[in-house]
């Protein structure tokens, strides 16, 4: 059994220098309404519009998203987290907008009940990828896919007795 010893270890944090990472100095802004402007703007750039649409397509809840967004911009140093706290309402109703224009169906919270569906994309994604990398590599050709119609065609009937767990056989 291997152990990998990645953990910091206790009391490291107070070796390094002070205020060495950008959340532990004073914020770029501490003004909400500057904050939600920088935010604003950076999210009605085109590329950055495309992702999020594509996050929210692929399953992610706007409000993780947001938090996302959010949680970035406090590690980045550009606002605190009261600030976020502040102007994560107003950031998700702006986003909520943006994407109902755009006809983008999305959800705007995490069911408990269903599983991670931007997980299963991503893995299905990387899943597929791979797939073709292979195929590409071998010389295979593309798998031909059959309507469900023409598989129950080609495939065989074959008559089971039904019997239950506990019925005697003869």
């Amino acid at each position: 059994m291997s152990i990998v010893f990645n953990a910091p270890i206790p009391g490291q944090s107070l070796t390094s220098e002070p205020k060495n990472l950008p959340f532990e100095r004073p914020p770029q802004t501490s003004n909400p309404v500057e904050a939600l402007d920088m935010h604003i703007d950076n999210i009605t750039d085109a590329g950055a519009l495309k992702d999020a649409f594509y996050f929210l397509e692929a399953g992610l809840p706007l409000n993780g998203l947001v938090e996302g967004i959010l949680r970035s911009a406090v590690m980045a140093g550009r606002h605190s987290i009261d600030v976020s706290l502040v102007i994560a309402p107003v950031l998700h109703e702006y986003i909520r907008g943006l994407a109902l224009d755009a006809d983008v169906e999305f959800k705007e919270f995490e069911d408990e009940d269903e599983p991670d569906g931007i997980e299963y994309s991503r893995d299905v994604d990387r899943a597929n990828q791979m797939l073709k990398k292979i195929r590409e590599e071998e010389g295979m050709p593309e798998p031909t896919t059959q309507e469900p119609e023409e598989l129950e065609e080609s495939v065989e009937e074959v008559s089971m007795p039904s019997q239950g767990l506990m019925a005697r056989r003869q």
